[in-house]
């Protein structure tokens, strides 16, 4: 059997326990990366590495919110101690609770989780991983922001959104200052993805179901699977000239006038 497009590579995926973390612990592993399969459900992680692990691949589980400095640390640590170096960090953990709206009318307590959970751990992620990445002579850093990063929306989630545009800004920022050290940072932009965060409400609402649809020129919505096709290309040398993009995988939505 041929060699797969990441043997050999060591990744570290947050919120590796289901969606498009789940899905990525999975084609990577299958792909030939050890992977370090970080997610606050250790329970989940450790699901979704047995698959993982029955299908050949090489994975371990860690439990982690990224949140939280000393739990990123140690995470960090066991991925090193575990298989001896960090090729590519992969910030997938985010949320978007159903109570995140207008600026006018969201709690500072949600403002405060969301910002802390999709921006505050994508840095501690990078503050702990980056210097494992250059101690392995350069690497990947994958970003997973939102197309609300691009585009304004009129059903707004504006933690969310203020949020996933940090995560595009400081992806730029990185891909600056350690490009020339042998990492690239790159920010996926996916439109809306068919996993728990979104189907546990939407698809309970028609209406919100079809509004959202209608602006999709594909007619559908994303799966796990698009994403984890884009992340797989840029842990993959097949982009070692790919630096500070925002690639957006989102059906044409961001395309779309009307």
């Amino acid at each position: 059997m041929s060699a797969g497009r990441l043997e050999g590579k060591v990744v570290l995926i947050t919120g590796a326990g289901s969606g498009m973390g789940a899905e990525a612990t999975v084609r990577f592993a299958r792909e030939g990366a050890k992977v370090v399969a970080c997610d606050m459900n250790l329970e989940a992680a450790q699901r979704v590495v047995q698959t993982a692990q029955a299908a050949g691949g090489k994975a371990i589980a860690v439990a982690m919110n990224v949140a939280k400095e000393a739990e990123v640390k140690a995470g960090v640590a066991a991925a090193v101690k575990a298989y001896g170096k960090l090729d590519v960090l992969y910030n997938n953990a985010g949320i978007f609770p159903n109570d995140d709206n207008s600026v006018t009318n969201t709690e500072e307590k949600v403002w405060d989780t969301v910002l802390a959970v999709n921006v505050k751990g994508v840095y501690l992620v990078c503050k702990h991983g980056i210097p494992e990445l250059l101690a392995a002579g350069g690497g990947s850093i994958i970003n997973v922001a939102s197309f609300v990063a691009l585009v304004g929306c009129t059903v707004p989630q504006d933690a969310y959104t203020a949020s996933k545009g940090a995560v595009l800004a400081l992806s730029k920022s990185l891909a600056v200052q350690y490009g020339p050290k042998g990492i690239r940072t790159n920010a996926i932009c996916p439109g809306p993805i068919e996993t728990p965060l979104l189907t546990a409400w939407l698809f309970k609402e028609p209406a919100e179901k079809a509004k959202r649809l209608n602006r999709i020129p594909m007619g559908r919505f994303g799966k796990s699977e698009d994403i984890v096709n884009m992340a797989l290309y840029l842990a993959s040398d097949e982009s070692k000239w790919t630096n500070g993009a925002a690639m957006v995988v989102d059906g044409g939505i961001t395309s779309n006038y009307f």
